[in-house]
């Protein structure tokens, strides 16, 4: 009975010496959600009016992340977690500033138009809408470049129809129009502006249905040249250069903090 007893004994002492392998640091456990719930930075890095839930996601992932061990770790990892925080600052004014140049450069589509191909003729937008044309897909733009093509070709289809005459052309012509054309030459009637005739008909084909016709061919046709002269002004990067100055030091700040963190893992032996 006594020799089974010794012989028992190490392995009641033993078994607990290999248990704990796999639980993590208690100095990691202590402090795992210290950084949110006592951190200085935590309190102060975020805003009353911006999301604390937020920030409290990002710092806890940033700390699932790193597993600090004690303070001065914990510290740096709640700085890492400030200076993204400010960053995304920084990227919501940059886009305030971008979408507040915008606004003041489609009040004026004109001039934008003619600054985006300032040595074609022709080119008037003073009817293009830039808010639509903003939001249109290359898709869409090239629709409006074919309708725009079309509407001129049938409108010198029906200049050509009155111009050899014969029986029914003010008809033919009437039909050879777009829809809209058709729609703009009835009310030019109602108002007494032109008879309807085949003579009156031809004299506004003449003088105002095809010159607008093609000068909307050439506004559709640069379209995207118009699109991208208005994202340009709109951008007004000599507004934006202190922000990216900003950045820049946030992005040197964030390699420093965070080589700093790294090396202090690296001296108490962490991974």
């Amino acid at each position: 009975m006594s020799l089974q007893t010794v012989e028992t004994a190490p392995a009641v002492v033993t078994f607990p010496v290999d248990a704990p392998a796999a639980v993590p640091p208690a100095s990691y456990q202590a402090v795992r959600f210290n950084a949110m719930k006592h951190g200085i930075l935590s309190r102060l890095a975020v805003l009353a009016h911006e999301d604390h839930a937020e920030f409290d996601d990002l710092l806890a992932a940033l700390v699932e992340e790193h597993r600090p061990a004690g303070m001065t770790e914990q510290h740096l990892i709640e700085e890492l977690a400030a200076i993204i925080w400010r960053k995304r600052r920084v990227l919501m004014a940059e886009g305030a500033r971008i979408n507040e140049g915008l606004k003041s450069v489609v009040n004026n589509a004109k001039s934008v138009a003619t600054s985006a191909a300032p040595f074609q003729r022709g080119l008037s937008a003073e009817n293009a809408d830039l808010q639509d044309l903003m939001t249109e897909t290359p898709e869409q733009i090239a629709e409006t470049q074919r309708d725009a093509e079309l509407d001129l070709a049938a409108t010198r289809q029906a200049a050509a129809i009155l111009y050899k005459g014969g029986p029914n052309a003010y008809e033919k012509a009437l039909r050879a129009l777009q829809q809209d054309s058709r729609d703009w030459w009835q009310a030019q009637v109602e108002d007494e502006e032109h008879p309807a005739t085949a003579e009156g008909l031809a004299q506004f084909i003449r003088e105002t249905l095809e010159l607008s016709c093609w000068r909307a061919v050439r506004d559709a046709q640069y379209a995207p040249a118009i699109k991208a002269q208005t994202l340009g002004e709109g951008l007004r990067a000599h507004l934006l250069e202190k922000l990216n100055r900003y950045e820049t030091h946030l992005d040197r700040k964030f390699e420093r903090t965070l080589a700093m963190l790294l090396k202090l893992k690296q001296l108490r032996g962490g991974s």
